[in-house]
């Protein structure tokens, strides 16, 4: 978007009251007009003015006049709430400043999200669109008490429509729009008797894709997905109520997780991205890791002839030639993406009345699978300086390793070619000139010299995440509704989670050609069968997880007076977590003889370049794999204070205290210094607001304002291109204002404005990984070739560390240390070189220092990421009769985000700019709104509206994927209900 559009936006925005929206429903008027929205957010049904909580709800009606159709556009609307997807088929809601940093399969997500009131783990939800409910409510604030576990940011809970048994119903409506975009929807309600009713729902959507790939002409992110829900209530009396409730999605398409990568590209190619800027540019591939374990200079060092090796670290690097696309909608693959999920949910809720008491019994059964491949740089390598060694790989496996001796000496090592020819007949089948195969990575961790393998013209990198889960839980609550001052809730909680084959894959040509080198002169040279050094492609792997956590909630709610009201309540929390895993690339050798499992080997003990392959060091004897368990467990709970001006005023303040557990970090390979496991977080929360009606209902105004104290706050970064979690103290205060404005029954307008500073508190000191040197200008970046690693060697002196890693580096034919571009944001200077030979080599009492992952900095002071300081929304729907009982309703919305980072060390290059979503409807209603036709446009400015960011490890180079909001969209849509 221009910014002349920007600041247009702005300036409407802001000269409108400061105000925020919540939402109608038209359902319920049981005060004779006054619309009333009801929502469970104490987990009974009350009024959104009466709940004393700062909550946000949006009725069917609500949702459809807004178009909001999923997560991301929910979030346009909420004060302090902000949306995005994350780098492992991830999805996060920020409340408050307050989101899923973390990252791993331990994780808990900081905001609860529920079905009916019922917990999800690892849901897919958020990936269909929106369909057949009753509404959405979003408590905003950690609901220590009635949610409890697993909700320090607040609670989404969204509510799906419930059978009628008093009438038939259906509906049924068609949407096509740009992008060939198709979506089809209905519902049909069935009475059966006058005790069960039967609702069946579903929506199928369908369009192209919304990013052009150069490299075929093809439309890739597209979308292909559909969801069905029934649901059953059975009423046998006046006070019992049952409901059941199944539901299944299916998505099968090329979505990419993320919609761009953006680097700043480093000449030297020891950082790969560097730290000033985000362009439209691809990493220095020889940063990344598969070439420098490919590299005829690491070659060199290990003893195998450096002609083998697929390029220099100091020459033009694969993506030299590449042109990245300057669109956010262009990227140019040869790895087209592919994307599946699917969820199953069966649910079951009794709700029994005993006079003044209501007994709620309800549980839910989940199965969760997500499986996503893409283009891991989403660029075309070039193989052009692959020639000299791929030759050389052919000739040596048709003819075996020359000795260098004179004639009568035989010319080559007598059955040498066995351990050459099964590389070549893998990698390159049809010679030097022919298709480069890759292993692929859906067959566990079975490759190319598996017979498991992806073949181009040109070297393929691309990764794979994928998941398999199943949950259930079940939960008792008792209410009181006594008539005196005093009622009470009490329940339980309990929940399972088991997740199976959790794996992170990252392949590529490179890295099976660098293990293949590795293991055929490893294997040659100890005299063992021709390897390779397994496994060939990266691969993170939590065999399995478990969660198994209850709890225990109450609590009191007492008149103290006729206008002033007491809440109390208590939750014990227990969660239980353990998990199995392995992280491998190039761990142990595995004959070329093997196609099964690489953990099948003949080969034991299992060896490695480095020793031994160990997947759990921390336990006596070699192990497959390293299995932990953590438990963790805390009181929370929350106190407030209600006051009843008048019937239409009311004001609150509340002190609550969240707790989300802690979890355990995976293994890394190569190992690094990290904690096995990361603390709870916790949160104390102290918020004031005020909630009002004015003039006859023309005015709906409310306020809050809270001050959080966190503590371990759970923070992800890259190690070793595993995730691993540490933990930081934060202070978050600000301002919500949510506001509905009635002039006269024809106008609806929605206001919203809120603010938000949220901080790291104290002093933290964490490796930056954009900068290891620490903005130090006498410390050394040094890019680990063995392992594609960073760490910084620092001295006591200017030039001290320069000089001693060229001395180390000269020994092992590597180049000394050179200054990086001056806008490049980079004070200090930098070489390839191996991270250990240099520890290894620092001289007694020299002051010399080798710092792994880097030099650590102060983040004091810094932004919480995905904390956008100013949001404001507002929507504006006018109804006008036409006649005949049609009426045509226009209906604007337009929201602005503030700034904020996509990255807890900040600095301009982690920068998120601030945006501009602007949706608008007109639709023509037929009489009793039987009938409806719609034309629509969303993201009017056709922002490319950056929500998120994600920087990869060092590994990788560096570079930051990018997420956005969808493109413009428009299209029409007709309905009818009969």
């Amino acid at each position: 978007m221009n910014n002349k559009a920007y600041w247009l936006a702005s300036a409407v925005l802001m000269a409108l009251p400061q105000v925020s929206n919540a939402q109608e429903t038209r359902a319920e008027e049981p005060d004779g007009g006054n619309d009333v929205i009801v929502v469970t957010a104490q987990r009974r049904a009350q009024s959104l003015q009466d709940v004393p909580i700062a909550v946000s709800a949006f009725s069917a009606e609500a949702l459809e006049s807004q178009q909001i159709e999923n997560a991301s556009d929910l979030q346009l609307t909420l004060p302090n709430v902000s949306f995005s997807k994350g780098n492992f088929t991830s999805a996060s809601f920020t409340i408050r400043g307050v989101g899923d940093l973390c990252v791993g399969v331990t994780c808990d997500a900081a905001t609860a999200i529920h079905v009916n009131g019922s917990p999800l783990f690892g849901t897919r939800l958020f990936e269909t669109e929106y369909f057949d409910l009753e509404r959405i409510e979003v408590l905003r604030g950690p609901q220590g008490t009635l949610f409890g576990r697993n909700a320090t940011s607040g609670v989404v809970n969204v509510v799906t429509a419930k059978p009628k048994l008093s009438r038939f119903e259906a509906e049924a409506q068609f949407e096509y729009g740009n992008f060939n975009s198709i979506e089809a929807r209905g519902m049909v309600n069935v009475p059966i008797g006058d005790m069960i009713g039967v609702r069946l729902a579903g929506i199928y959507v369908n369009r192209d894709g919304y990013t052009t790939n150069l490299y075929d002409g093809s439309d890739i992110d597209t979308r292909d997905l559909y969801a069905l829900r029934g649901s059953l209530r059975f009423e046998p009396g006046p006070d019992t109520t049952i409901d059941l409730m199944g539901y299944y999605f299916r998505e099968k398409d090329t979505r990419l997780r993320n919609q761009k990568q953006t680097c700043q590209r480093d000449p030297l190619g020891v950082l790969g991205c560097l730290n000033n800027r985000r362009d439209f540019d691809t990493t220095n591939a020889n940063s990344t890791v598969g070439a420098t374990l490919s590299s005829s200079e690491f070659f060199a060092i290990q003893g195998i002839p450096a002609v083998l090796g697929l390029g220099s670290l100091y020459g033009p690097d694969g993506f030299s030639g590449f042109q990245e696309p300057g669109d956010v909608r262009v990227v140019n693959t040869a790895y087209t993406p592919f994307y599946f999920a699917e969820e199953l949910q069966v649910q079951a809720r009794l709700e029994q009345k005993f006079g003044a008491m209501t007994l709620t019994a309800t549980g839910i059964y989940q199965d969760t699978e997500v499986d996503s491949r893409q283009d891991y740089f989403l660029g075309i390598q070039s193989r052009a300086g692959f020639a000299p060694a791929l030759n050389t790989l052919a000739f040596f496996a048709a003819n075996g390793l020359p000795t260098g001796l004179a004639p009568p000496a035989p010319a080559f090592i007598p059955g040498s070619s066995a351990y050459f020819s099964p590389m070549a007949g893998a990698l390159i089948p049809d010679g030097p000139q022919g298709v480069l195969c890759t292993s692929d990575n859906d067959d566990g961790s079975r490759g190319a010299f598996e017979g498991n393998s992806l073949c181009s013209e040109t070297p393929l990198s691309f990764d794979r995440s994928s998941e398999q889960r199943e949950s259930w839980s079940g939960e008792l609550i008792l209410t009181s509704d006594f008539d005196g001052p005093f009622n009470f809730l009490l329940g339980g909680i309990y929940a399972k989670s088991k997740t199976t084959d959790n794996s992170y894959y990252v392949n590529s040509f490179a890295l099976d050609y660098a293990s293949a080198i590795l293991g055929s002169f490893g294997s040659l040279s100890g005299g063992l069968p021709p390897s390779y050094f397994a496994t060939s492609m990266y691969r993170n792997n939590s065999l399995e997880s478990n969660l198994e956590s209850y709890g225990i909630f109450g609590e009191v709610y007492f008149d103290l007076s006729d206008r002033l009201t007491l809440t109390g309540g208590l939750r014990y929390n227990n969660d239980k977590k353990d998990v199995t895993a392995r992280t491998t690339l190039i761990s142990f050798l595995n004959p070329y003889a093997n196609d099964g499992d690489p953990f099948d080997t003949p080969i034991t003990p299992l060896t490695g370049p480095s020793g031994l392959f160990d997947a759990d060091p921390g336990t006596p004897g070699q192990q497959l794999a390293q299995f932990r368990e953590v438990s963790f467990d805390e009181i929370t709970g929350r106190a407030v204070l209600a006051f009843e001006v008048t019937p239409d005023n009311s004001l609150y303040a509340s002190y609550s205290r969240g707790y989300k557990s802690g979890g355990i970090n995976p293994p890394l390979s190569p190992i690094f210094a990290v904690s096995e496991s990361f603390g709870s977080e916790s949160i104390d929360a102290f918020e004031i607001g005020s909630k009002n009606v004015f003039a006859n209902g023309a005015l709906q105004l409310n306020a809050t304002a809270f001050y959080y104290k966190y503590s371990g706050l759970q923070l992800s970064r890259i190690v070793a291109r595993t995730s691993v979690n540490d933990t930081v103290d934060a202070n978050i205060w600000g301002v919500e204002l949510e506001s509905v404005i009635r002039p006269d029954p024809n106008w609806l307008i929605n206001l919203s404005f809120s603010y938000l500073n949220a901080k790291v508190a104290g002093d933290q000191f964490f490796s930056n990984p954009r900068d290891p040197g620490g903005g130090d200008p006498d410390a050394v970046i040094i890019k680990d070739i063995s392992n594609g690693a960073h760490c910084a060697v620092t001295g006591p002196a200017p030039g001290v560390a320069d000089a001693f890693v060229a001395g180390v580096n000269a020994a092992l034919g590597l180049r000394a240390p050179q200054e990086f571009p001056s806008d490049g944001n980079i004070a200090s200077s930098g070489a390839f070189g191996i991270c250990g030979v240099l520890a290894s080599a620092i001289p007694a009492n020299s002051g010399i220092q080798v710092l792994s992952p880097g030099v650590e900095v102060n983040i004091k002071g810094n932004t919480l990421p995905q904390a956008p300081n100013v949001k404001v929304s507002m929507g504006v729907q006018y109804t006008a009769e036409v006649g005949n009982g049609m009426t045509l309703v226009p209906r604007v919305d337009i929201s602005m985000t503030g700034k904020q980072y996509g990255n807890i060390f900040n600095g301009r290059i982690n920068r998120i700019e601030p945006f501009v979503q602007a949706n608008a409807v007109l639709q023509l209603n037929g009489a009793d709104e039987r009938w409806f036709v719609r034309g629509f446009v969303q993201n009017i400015f056709d922002s490319n509206s950056v929500t998120g960011l994600y920087v990869t490890d060092a590994s990788s180079g560096n570079f930051t994927n990018i997420y956005t909001l969808d493109p413009r969209r428009y299209g029409v849509a007709i309905g009818a209900k009969f």
